[in-house]
């Protein structure tokens, strides 16, 4: 299963990062490794552009028809099966696929998980034996790395966590702040906007407090994680959403930020 899953995407995205650094090595451009991560995520991220403006514009489509279906919920909350067939009347007529927004995500979770496999060995990576198993899963030759490569980016060691560099450099804790502010800006245009709903019933209650509680408590879990993790993926996370946050804005403006 795991052999699987990295033949598929582990290892094409392990060449892909080593190609970059290659390419940046030879070109003599400083930090090197950095940059290479940045321009695989940004790979990435238009690999994926469509997949996720499907995802935003279903979620856009969704929003847009809230009303009616609370209407629908309420009217029939007590025949669950007529329920059912007036919402999916309702989606026909608005052209809207409820489960649209769900494909993007599947797909990118292997990837985002591979990403992360592939970074969390690539910034730590510092002994032969590690240099080794990278150049085992390499298609050709001359993507090869014959030394370790330097993991520092203006002066950041990308294999080490901010946690463990706070005595060294106070300002590290600025790594997980920002990480925590850039997903934030990102939930907050993201966030669906309010919309005339019927009062009272305990759905729309639960649903309103769940998404004004994630607004919140998840960038400050991905800050809290970056704290953690090596700088490399807070590097990659930061490019990632950057990228998100113009997407989303290009598609449907600052939402409700």
């Amino acid at each position: 299963m795991f052999e699987i899953f990295n033949i598929l995407f582990a290892n094409p995205i392990t060449n892909l990062l080593v190609g970059f650094y290659q390419l940046l090595f030879t070109l003599h451009i400083p930090y090197a490794f950095g940059f290479s991560i940045i321009l695989l995520t940004v790979f990435i991220r238009i690999l994926l552009y469509p997949l996720i403006s499907a995802q935003i514009k279903s979620a856009h489509d969704m929003q847009k028809i809230a009303p009616h279906l609370s209407r629908v919920k309420e009217k029939y909350k007590d025949d669950k099966k007529r329920q059912q067939e007036e919402m999916m009347k309702l989606y026909k007529e608005h052209s809207v696929n409820p489960a649209a927004g769900c494909l993007p995500l599947i797909i990118q979770l292997p990837i985002i998980w591979s990403l992360y496999n592939v970074l969390t060995k690539a910034v730590v990576l510092n002994t032969s034996d590690g240099l080794s198993k990278i150049n085992q899963v390499l298609y050709f030759d001359f993507l090869k790395i014959d030394k370790v490569w330097d993991t520092i980016f203006f002066g950041l060691p990308l294999g080490a966590n901010p946690s463990s560099l706070m005595g060294q450099l106070p300002l590290i804790i600025l790594v997980p702040i920002l990480t925590g502010v850039f997903q934030f800006i990102l939930s907050k245009m993201m966030m669906p906007e309010k919309v005339p709903q019927i009062p009272g019933t305990k759905e729309d209650d639960f649903q309103a407090v769940f998404q004004k509680q994630s607004l919140y408590i998840f960038p400050v879990m991905i800050g809290f994680f970056s704290l953690n993790l090596p700088i490399g993926l807070s590097l990659y996370w930061n490019t990632f959403t950057i990228f998100g946050i113009l997407q989303q804005y290009l598609l449907l403006g600052p939402g409700s930020a």
